[in-house]
């Protein structure tokens, strides 16, 4: 069995609801993971903001243009009257719910409620319109299966077992149809799954079901080497090694996010990246293959702020390092690249909300310095030591642009470079023409 994930856009109108449909109904048995319609997540995150700001009149009239458009949608999308009244109600009822919840007193809890119902509406109305069409289609819902432990972590075990028995009590169906990003905790209340959304959770159904082969489908044919945005004549990575592909998302590619495929690498299920507007196109499959001797592509992390750290009196000091880190864990800051001298070090995070405080308890063991916009440059392939000349292509591609820091060695994936920001275009389209030329 495959999984198959749809993020927003492919869901975004009801053309898009159709094409998506005529996409899955193939003949094949599959589970098909569906986003919230794009824009809809965005509507619904302001009526939590004007909640917490008690402005109900607001979140009400927001909650009002939602369901206008809505309920256009459901002209547009269906030719049978019962299956359209169907919706109706539905989103009707959903959408009650919402006015509901208007009266209440902002908490995260509530938040977490409000932003559920775009996966909701979603499925309900796909699954609805694959029965328009004869499908032998079954929605079965996440927050039947989808668990996470107290920790925030998916409960594999628990996932695991509910969705296997869901199946085996609903055996027979063409299709299944379920919701991304939601899920509940351990009080039973309605949660997500936060990071990667969607894609996490085609993840762990995939990973849990040992199924055959997990789709990931947007509105870009697969990963580029580089970022179109800036760079002309990009072209799809066919394949990526899971470490090269989380490589590249915690570094900048948007199609993924960085943890989202790891339930995936573990259990050993391929994934791959399509594009829902080009069904033909191969698009990039993600496994634990290595192709020998070869880089694969670059991304960009901006807004990064490179912390300096110098101190003779500290030379070699035991210590030294995990008191600098440890300030870092008390501020909950992740630290992305490090470099380090005879007496001192560098670093850089992507977080500056607890910058202050964190160059405060840094003085107290050497002189500080700070570098703000800033960005990281990660070249991914195989770049393994014993691989001679490949970070001198990378360094020669840059050989016009000041370069800050390089950490090479950390990863057998990766060589990251932190330029300004200011240098970021150019520093990607030189290592575009030297590298992929």
């Amino acid at each position: 069995m495959k999984i198959l994930k749809f993020g927003g856009t492919s869901v975004g109108s009801p053309q898009r609801m159709k094409d998506v449909s005529a996409l899955i109904n193939d003949g094949e048995t599959k589970i098909v993971v569906l986003s919230a319609m794009s824009g809809t997540t965005n509507s619904l995150v302001e009526i939590a903001d004007y909640i917490k700001k008690r402005n109900p009149e607001a979140a009400n009239n927001v909650i009002n243009k939602l369901r206008g458009m809505y309920m256009q949608h459901v002209e547009e999308l269906y030719t049978d009257t019962s299956l359209a009244e169907q919706t109706r109600k539905l989103l009707r009822g959903i959408f009650l719910h919402l006015h509901n919840l208007t009266a209440c007193s902002y908490t995260p809890q509530l938040e977490k409620e409000i932003l559920a119902q775009g996966e909701l509406m979603s499925t309900n109305m796909v699954t609805n319109y694959l029965l328009e069409l004869g499908v032998k289609v079954k929605l079965i819902p996440a927050l039947d299966y989808m668990r996470i432990d107290e920790n925030g972590e998916p409960d594999l075990p628990y996932i695991k077992q509910h969705i296997a028995e869901i199946l085996k009590q609903h055996a027979g169906y063409d299709l299944y149809i379920t919701q991304g990003f939601i899920c509940r905790n351990m009080k039973g209340e309605t949660d997500n799954l936060q990071r990667g959304g969607s894609d996490y959770t085609a993840c762990l159904i995939g990973a849990v079901l040992g199924a055959e082969e997990i789709q990931i489908w947007t509105d870009i044919d697969g990963m580029h080497n580089n970022d179109p945005r800036f760079v002309p004549g990009t072209t799809p990575v066919r394949q990526l090694n899971f470490e090269e592909a989380a490589e590249l998302a915690y570094f900048g590619a948007k199609i993924l996010h960085p943890t989202c495929i790891q339930p995936a690498r573990y259990a050993g299920v391929p994934v791959r990246l399509l594009n829902t507007m080009d069904p033909s196109a191969p698009g990039t499959i993600i496994n634990n293959q290595m192709q020998r001797g070869t880089i694969k592509a670059v991304a960009a992390k901006d807004n990064i702020t490179a912390i300096k750290i110098v101190s003779s009196r500290m030379l070699l000091a035991t210590g030294f390092l995990r008191k600098v880190f440890e300030i870092f864990e008390t501020n909950q800051t992740p630290i992305d690249m490090v470099t380090t001298s005879e007496v001192g070090v560098t670093l850089t995070i992507d977080n500056t909300a607890h910058l202050a405080a964190i160059t405060e308890e840094l003085k107290k063991y050497g002189t500080v310095e700070t570098d703000e916009n800033m960005c990281i440059i990660c070249v991914v392939g195989d770049l393994r030591w014993g691989n001679v000349g490949f970070e001198t292509l990378v360094t020669e591609a840059l050989s016009e642009i000041p370069v800050r820091m390089i950490s090479y060695g950390g990863s057998n994936h990766n060589i990251s470079l932190l330029v300004r920001e200011a240098d970021k275009k150019a520093a990607l389209c030189s290592l575009s023409a030297k590298l992929f030329a």
